[in-house]
């Protein structure tokens, strides 16, 4: 699965540092040579030329993707909705809608994905936290979960946090949900450092959210790209048709990168950022000037920093660093993304365009309001087009109908035909405000409960005595274990308030499995 990496060697980059790393890194990926001169439109056509070299951030460009994308029979446009922030071990602040875009001029977002770095990791509070929420993805969910969100998946290593959370609707075209973690603080035996990743199919198409925190300081920029290199090395996705990382159809690169602005003093960084001249400062930029001689990061895009440095600030204020050491202002939180090319070159390649997947920045911003941190929130918002390889869910769950008394009831579904069933898949009784894929009420194995599977209808029995006697609003789920997520979601449905218990009800009416 590893293959030779080939880094382009800088020389002496931009700000006079020689940047000298090993020509030859163990790695994932085909090797990857220095970028050869821009050459003349191929024989294959001006539009595929066009996708693979195209400034997305350019309006001309964006709007011609967006086109071609809407012309393509079956596509259709997701939101997702990206942010990443180094909360330097505080509590969460009170509101936080503003990072969530929960506004009346907002569109409603599809996707959310959150990297937080540097949460509190003493023992006490990583042990509390692993057996209950911390309070970043409570508060995230407290808000989220009544408005529709489900969090699909989350991984934690020691002060980094990934939470990925989706729309209800799209969660049973999800599979494959996987995470992963890589060390690199103290020689990769300290998670203080490093980077986590949450992998899944969703419509067919895999997509991949790797949340890093990389080595300080202006003169370790060698040891960033190292770790990053091993990071990428390590991220192992052996369960998954994927050989490696890099062979997502979409990898998005987000966190506490830690680049820094080379050789301008501070006063003239402070002078450059009151005045708002950004430009003059992308130019010493470490990852932009990195990226003319990388050959790999120059296959990751980013939007334009049109936004002040987002480290280093005095807590509790829009002031940069005053204490003795001064740090100079830096971008060091950055979001980036890489589009698998070969999924470029089939979708226009092909006439009939079976894969279509594009990813368009509509906005990328800090948000200076929050002073909870010496680092400020980085979000970023994209237009994800595609067309969906999967347009039906593997379960179609009917419940309408099929409770035989207020306590038991009797799930009917049908699965598609290539779906592959297993002993340890489970249909879930939720109430309709879900908070995470296991936060039903009660559940029954598929398997030890089917009581009925003709012409293509399944019938499952669950005794669904321990939902509240108040009833209320509840929806069913199918979760596949070989697929790793759930494949159907019922619309909901109401359950009327019961006076009788369950002990009650059996005592009057009897077993209900007799009638």
């Amino acid at each position: 699965m590893l293959g030779t990496v080939v880094r382009a060697a800088g020389g002496e980059n931009a700000g006079g540092r020689s940047v000298s790393r090993p020509r030859n890194r163990r790695g994932h990926g085909a090797a990857r040579q220095k970028d050869a001169a821009p050459q003349e439109p191929p024989a294959m056509g001006f539009v595929h030329y066009f996708l693979m070299n195209a400034d997305l951030m350019n309006p001309r460009s964006t709007f011609t993707c967006r086109a071609l994308a809407r012309s393509a029979e079956g596509t259709f446009m997701d939101l997702l909705h990206v942010m990443t922030w180094n909360v330097a071990s505080a509590s969460p602040p009170p509101n936080i809608n503003d990072l969530l875009l929960l506004d009346n001029e907002s569109p409603s977002i599809d996707m959310y994905i959150f990297g937080l770095q540097e949460l509190k990791s003493g023992i006490i509070n990583y042990l509390s936290e692993l057996a209950f929420e911390d309070p970043w993805s409570k508060l995230i969910m407290d808000i989220l979960s009544p408005l529709g969100y489900i969090k699909v998946t989350s991984i934690r290593m020691q002060g980094l946090l990934l939470l990925v959370l989706v729309k209800r609707q799209h969660v049973p075209f999800m599979s494959s949900i996987y995470t992963n973690f890589t060390r690199t603080g103290l020689g990769g035996y300290w998670g203080n450092k490093g980077g986590v990743t949450v992998c899944f199919r969703i419509y067919g198409y895999s997509l991949c959210f790797l949340n890093c925190h990389l080595p300080p300081h202006v003169a370790n920029i060698d040891q960033r790209l190292s770790d990053f290199d091993k990071i990428l090395e390590m991220q192992n996705f052996e369960k998954e048709d994927i050989p490696n990382i890099l062979d997502h159809d979409l990898l998005l690169w987000f966190g506490d990168l830690n680049f820094r602005i080379e050789d301008y003093g501070l006063c003239f960084i402070q002078e450059s950022i009151n005045n708002q001249q950004y430009s003059e400062l992308w130019k010493k930029d470490q990852l932009n000037m990195i990226k003319k001689t990388d050959s790999l990061l120059q296959q990751f895009q980013e939007g334009p920093l049109l936004f002040q440095p987002t480290y280093k600030f005095d807590i509790n204020s829009e002031n940069y660093d005053s204490s003795e050491k001064k740090r100079k202002p830096a971008w060091t939180d950055r979001i980036l993304w890489r589009l698998n090319r070969d999924l470029l070159k089939n979708s226009v390649d092909s006439e009939e365009c079976e894969r279509f997947f594009s990813l368009i920045l509509k906005n990328y911003q800090n948000h200076m309001k929050h002073k909870i941190s010496d680092h400020k929130p980085v979000t970023a918002t994209f237009v994800m087009e595609l067309k969906s390889l999967l347009l039906t869910p593997p379960i179609n769950l009917i419940p309408e109908g099929q409770w035989i008394t207020p306590y038991d009831l009797v799930v009917s579904f049908r699965r598609s035909p290539d779906f592959i069933s297993s002993p340890w898949d489970w249909i879930g009784l939720h109430k309709v405000v879900i908070r995470h894929l296991k936060d039903y009420v009660t559940y029954a194995w598929v398997k030890d409960n089917m009581i009925s599977s003709k012409e293509g209808l399944f019938q499952v029995y669950i005794n669904a005595s321990g939902f509240p006697e108040e009833g209320g609003e509840f929806l069913l789920s199918y979760y596949s274990n070989n697929l790793q997520a759930i494949v159907g979601l019922s619309e909901p449905f109401q359950i009327s308030r019961n006076a009788l218990t369950p002990e009650d009800w059996r005592e009057k009416k009897g077993d209900p499995l007799m009638y």
